[in-house]
């Protein structure tokens, strides 16, 4: 899953972003509204995390412009503790959920959690597909109660995966959500991640689609 964290307060910037890294998120960062705005809509994010006093361009600014030009993330915003009026202002723009400073990051790391699976229509924090369970709350994987071992990039492709059953989703989709905007990407790499987890899985829970990429395939 892959993250944008804007804030402008470079110490908060930080104690977030190592925290999410950590949890498995491919994280990208920006520290003013305009080049929130800029990657919000050129990038494909699973979520978005706004603060909104930022530089060039304020936050609720930049909240619209993403939902008028039909940008659908979710976005999860940050206010001051005693900003109420900033709350209502952030969900009549489009915010999805808010959290007041200061927070704990157990529960940033929740709410995020639970707008990503309310994106894919999911209710509960395990994602089950058959024998397969994955735990969002603890980056936990089993089947038929039995732990898997994967290592993150693996986690991720079937994290994104189980967010969209029964969905094709292409090489193209999965190199974008696996990796942050930084990082040298390789859509190749992708098939070597589905190898490895085909190994790892019941036969048949990841179909490959020709031509077109993979899909998670439940049995009923």
């Amino acid at each position: 899953m892959r993250i944008l964290l804007v804030e402008d307060e470079p110490t908060l910037a930080a104690q977030l972003a190592a925290p999410l890294r950590a949890a498995g998120y491919a994280l990208d960062t920006a520290d003013n509204g305009l080049d929130a705005h800029f990657l919000g809509d050129s990038e494909d994010y699973d979520a978005v995390i706004l603060d909104l006093g930022l530089p060039q361009m304020d936050g609720i600014t930049v909240l619209r412009k993403w939902r008028a030009g039909g940008r659908a993330m979710p976005v999860l915003i940050l206010t001051a503790r005693d900003g109420w009026h900033e709350k209502v202002a952030g969900i009549d723009a489009g915010a999805d959920d808010y959290l007041a400073k200061p927070f704990h990051m157990e529960e940033l790391l929740a709410r995020l959690r639970a707008l990503i699976r309310r994106a894919g229509g999911h209710a509960s924090a395990e994602l089950r597909c058959g024998p397969l369970t994955l735990d969002t709350r603890n980056s936990r994987v089993n089947v038929a109660g039995l732990n898997l071992t994967l290592t993150s990039h693996e986690y991720r492709v079937l994290a994104y995966l189980l967010h969209h059953p029964e969905q094709v989703v292409s090489r193209a989709t999965l190199t974008e959500h696996l990796y942050a905007q930084d990082f040298e990407r390789d859509s190749n790499t992708v098939e070597v991640f589905i190898a490895r987890l085909r190994k790892k899985l019941p036969p048949g829970i990841i179909e490959t689609v020709r031509g077109l990429g993979y899909r998670i395939t439940c049995p009923k």
